[in-house]
């Protein structure tokens, strides 16, 4: 019979690292194939919100990328300790050369450019033809802005103070008549945020141009009057959500400006600055980053079809398309509440093993930032065949938009262009577990400490990543009742 000091040994065999990596190996693997029974390719809302062609791959393939990066993430938790090796690829970075006067040259040319497509995209989704795919306005909105410009973002940097046409606007008018509150923060970016994702979901302004115009008019008012009451700064710093997204996202690139000059560095290297987040406004714009991802392809697959259409059916009175409304905004706002709460735990619990001095506040707020590098893996999932097959028709619609080609082409890309969203998805993920470990060493002096600090936040990361690939594994559907 084995004694004690052989269970002892036992004890200590199971509690080292790659024991631990290849036990979560074999966890996540069961569950990645208890969820993907067929894998898809279920990706964010569409223009035309049709079901996502289904995606044939190997089960194998989908199993040991998956599992093999979910255990690389604890890999990089445990074994990358060494302080000098983890500074010096933070703080790498290459100057570029100095744009002087072009930099004032490109930003004047690209707010006159915004204005430009902003009046044009008013003007031509009240007038211009109804078909989504020849629409000027619902290819530069949807194409342009919702996939491409924060494709941009993350992958090279933020353009869009250069573009910015309600900046534009604001920049010439009197402003400043009263001081932005400060306790405000960025909760009306919040708010703004959530407003546009559920707009988007409830409303047909991916596929009728005129109802997307009309929008355009009211964030137009009530961007433009905001800027022009607390001033342009303060507005798009704090509480105009396109622009706080896309800096948010710019953060991950790979070009940034600091005080001296524009620099390159690796992607990811922004994230561990001071000023990305600063306050709990931050981490609930973060997370809404996340979860709005996250519910539109939910509710593209056969389960959110499933789920909006039973809820719809148990409420007792008012017609389906309002029961429909209610169901979607309370599926969304409960999703929203489970992921903003299970990163806030993750706070406390983060305190509670490392045992230190900082709030769980302070922690949640160092955090925060590597969970961009995982909405940018979930957008670039998301938004990457939107933005590529319909390129060629938004250039050809651009090129003439008061006379648009009848029937644009539109390119069907192959099917290993869509399997790569499984592979967009584990980079954002490796990204911010990497992301998450450099902070953790930047916080804590004490090796274990960093390593224990940063467990419940990538267990976070861990499990908003396998809802993601649960997601892409589902067969696609059209969202029931609206648009």
């Amino acid at each position: 019979m084995p004694s004690s000091r052989d269970w002892e040994g036992v004890g200590r065999v199971l509690r080292t690292p790659a024991v631990r990596i290849g036990a979560q190996f074999v966890v996540w693997c069961v569950a990645l194939a208890a969820l993907a029974g067929t894998v898809g390719a279920s990706n964010g809302l569409t223009l035309s919100k049709s079901p996502k062609d289904t995606l044939a791959v190997p089960r194998w393939l989908y199993l040991a990328t998956g599992g093999a990066t979910i255990g690389a993430s604890a890999l990089l938790a445990s074994f990358v300790t060494d302080r000098a090796f983890i500074a010096r690829l933070d703080d790498w970075s290459y100057p570029l050369p100095s744009a002087g006067r072009l930099r004032r040259l490109a930003v004047w040319g690209g707010r006159t450019l915004g204005v430009v497509v902003l009046v044009l995209a008013v003007y031509l989704g009240f007038t211009g033809p109804a078909l989504p795919t020849a629409s000027f306005t619902i290819l530069i909105a949807f194409a342009g802005g919702r996939a491409a410009l924060p494709i941009l973002s993350y992958v090279v940097g933020n353009v869009w103070p250069i573009l910015n046409p309600w900046r534009a606007i604001a920049t010439v008018l009197p402003s400043g008549f009263v001081t932005y509150p400060a306790s405000l923060k960025r909760w009306p970016a919040v708010c703004g945020l959530l407003a546009l994702v559920w707009v988007e979901v409830v409303f047909p302004i991916s596929t009728v141009p005129s109802v997307l115009a009309t929008v355009l008019v009211v964030y137009s008012v009530v961007t433009v009057a905001g800027a022009v009451l607390v001033g342009p700064e303060a507005w798009f710093h704090n509480a105009d959500p396109v622009s706080v997204m896309l800096r948010c996202y710019g953060a991950v690139g790979i070009v940034q400006r600091y005080p001296d000059r524009v620099r390159a560095v690796l992607p990811g290297s922004r994230l561990q600055d001071p000023d990305v987040v600063t306050d709990r406004s931050d981490i609930a714009f973060v997370i809404g980053l996340v979860w709005e991802l996250t519910y539109s392809g939910f509710i593209t697959t056969t389960a959110g079809d499933t789920t909006i259409r039973t809820l719809t059916a148990v409420l007792p009175a008012g017609s389906t398309t309002n029961r429909a409304i209610v169901v979607y905004t309370a599926v969304f706002l409960a999703g929203y509440a489970v992921f903003l709460g299970a990163y806030l735990y993750a706070g406390r619990w983060s305190r509670r093993l490392s045992g230190t001095y900082l709030t769980s506040r302070a922690l949640a707020v160092r955090f925060a930032p590597p969970l961009l590098a995982v909405a940018a893996g979930y957008h670039l999932a998301h938004y990457a065949t939107l933005a590529v097959s319909l390129a060629p028709a938004m250039v050809a619609v651009s090129a003439s938009p008061l006379v648009p080609p009848p029937n644009p082409v539109v390119l069907s890309p192959p099917g290993w262009f869509n399997a790569a969203s499984i592979a967009f998805v584990l980079a954002g993920h490796l990204l911010a577990v990497w992301a998450a470990h450099t902070a953790a060493y930047d916080v804590f002096p004490r090796r274990l400490v960093a390593i224990k600090s940063q467990y419940p936040f990538v267990l976070v990361m861990i499990g908003y990543t396998v809802v993601s690939l649960w997601l892409l594994s589902l067969q696609g559907a059209v969202p029931p009742f609206v648009g």
